[in-house]
């Protein structure tokens, strides 16, 4: 038996996966794989279908039933388009007639997916009716990829929040040289990018230092919503797009609540304790006077770097304090929305030394 990379090409045969636009297609191959099987073999015999979509591609097979019938099997018949052991049938056993190759899907990163293309629908005819701007949720990667709905920020979401987050969003036509928040100002809302680029830049010394460039599918503006502080950089425009942006009020209600994970020092000492790590957001100066052991050196201002650099494992836990959580809050919600699983230190520093 091996394995292999599936291609999103080969999904579009399946119900109800084939359904789903082509980016979620190719972004969904990536997570599941191609299992080719041994005539004469039982190809469950090391890996059940328990928590799987098991498709057969190619091939014969040969399913056995509690009631001792049998069923042949045949990949690309209109019967192999849907799961097996789905649709209420449970077999007892199963053989290869011939080679077979079978395509495994995780259960619920479909049902995570079929609850968000609902969700996607029931919006786009709704404001299609009303003939307003319709963002392209369908198409959006970064905060909205497959991973994130499963894995991060979203997958935490209850399902009665998903469309009533979608429709709070407001679409924004937005220019080149267009500047959508600035250093110092109110935080009043979130934004997503569907599409254009964008620069944030941050005063320090009198001098303008760029801190990251942005694209579609990207998002900016929490750090003052989570933590309720002014705005610590300007992001302007790069080139024309259209941006998603939603309230605050909406921000926290919909996501900020649902997906910041807060635990007691206890709490943190007994995750570290069974392999977590603790990431300390603060200036290195503040890190190196009085750091928790153990703990590594990410400020709030890199911490999106550190995204791309390889440095983060989104298997591993994370706890993240500084001195009041209010920084800690605000990169743990960057963190949880690109799926790594992070968790703040209630009280920061500060309630530590408070309980002490």
């Amino acid at each position: 038996m091996c394995a292999t990379r599936v291609s999103a090409e080969t999904l579009k045969a399946f119900e109800p996966i084939g359904s789903l636009p082509d980016a979620r297609l190719d972004e969904i191959a990536g997570l599941c794989q191609l299992e080719t099987v041994a005539r004469n073999s039982d190809p469950f015999l090391v890996r059940s279908v328990s928590g799987q979509a098991v498709y057969l591609l190619r091939g014969e097979l040969v399913l056995t039933y509690p009631d001792g019938t049998s069923k042949v099997l045949v990949g690309g018949s209109e019967r192999s388009r849907y799961p097996l052991a789905q649709r209420g049938e449970v077999f007892t056993s199963a053989k290869a007639v011939t080679d077979v190759e079978l395509v495994r899907v995780d259960d619920d990163l479909l049902d995570v997916m079929a609850t968000w293309a609902a969700s996607v629908e029931s919006r786009s005819k709704k404001t299609a009716k009303e003939g307003s701007a319709l963002a392209n949720w369908s198409m959006m990667s970064g905060m909205f990829s497959v991973s994130s709905l499963k894995y991060g920020a979203f997958s935490q979401l209850p399902p009665a929040h998903i469309e009533d987050l979608l429709q709070r969003f407001e679409r924004v036509p937005v220019t080149k040289g267009d500047v959508v928040i600035r250093e110092g100002a109110e935080g009043d809302f979130y934004f997503l990018i569907e599409s254009g680029r964008c620069k944030v830049e941050r005063m320090v010394g009198g001098v303008s230092m760029l801190l990251a460039e942005l694209k579609s599918g990207d998002a900016f503006g929490e750090e003052a919503l989570v933590s309720d502080v002014k705005r610590n950089a300007t992001v302007t425009m790069k080139s024309d797009g259209a941006l998603l942006k939603l309230a605050k009020k909406d921000f926290v209600e919909l996501l900020r609540e649902p997906l910041l994970h807060r635990v007691s020092a206890d709490e943190a000492r007994a995750k570290i304790a069974g392999g977590a790590q603790w990431i300390d957001v603060r200036y290195p100066s503040e890190y190196q006077y009085d750091k928790l052991p153990g703990a590594i050196n990410i400020p709030l201002a890199e911490i999106r770097n550190a995204f791309g650099a390889g440095a983060l494992d989104k298997g591993k836990e994370y706890v993240l304090y500084c001195q009041s959580e209010r920084r800690s809050a605000a990169a743990a919600f960057l963190m949880a929305q690109r799926g790594y699983r992070a968790f703040v230190l209630a009280g920061g520093l500060w309630g530590e030394a408070k309980r002490r």
